[in-house]
């Protein structure tokens, strides 16, 4: 499970990176610290996300309906730290203070990689969960359902 939560720490690659080209920051060792202390919370909202789902099917319920279920009830507590990282990163990526343009690339790096990072991990990671995890328990793997009949016999294959 854990290999499967860490792949996702790349998606908030692309933020960072798209946000240092819009403000023309350099990736300089503030932005990179600002990677470090990204890739724990990407980690964290895809083991939110993923474990729910893991319970939901432990349960009994499918794939989709877990997937359903994960998404519904963890992507609020998902858009609230994303929320609290922007609002709080936005006075150090405005270098409102003297001297804050050299910390600035930190504060830039984390509020583009947290917004993408949010927004692919509530749509790659369910979908490469799905394809992960779907093999399981597809349908195939399940008892086959009851005659029609309805004597309770099953048909033995010669």
């Amino acid at each position: 499970e854990f290999r499967r939560v860490l792949f996702r720490s790349p998606l908030s690659l692309i933020g960072v990176m798209l946000a240092l080209l819009a403000w023309r920051s350099t990736l300089n060792v503030f932005s990179m610290i600002g990677l470090i202390m990204l890739m724990g919370l990407v980690t964290k909202n895809a083991i939110l996300l993923v474990d729910f789902a893991n319970r939901a099917l432990k349960e009994g319920a499918s794939v989709p309906e877990a997937l359903l279920q994960a998404g519904q009830i963890r992507m609020r507590p998902i858009i609230m730290t994303t929320a609290a990282m922007v609002f709080g990163m936005l006075p150090l990526a405005l270098a409102l203070n003297d001297g804050g343009e050299l910390q600035a690339p930190m504060g830039r790096a984390i509020i583009g990689g947290v917004i993408t990072s949010t927004l692919l991990t509530l749509v790659v990671v369910p979908v490469l969960w799905s394809y992960l995890v779907g093999p399981k328990f597809s349908p195939a793997r399940e008892s086959p359902p009851a005659p029609a009949d309805g004597s309770g016999a099953a048909i033995a294959a010669p």
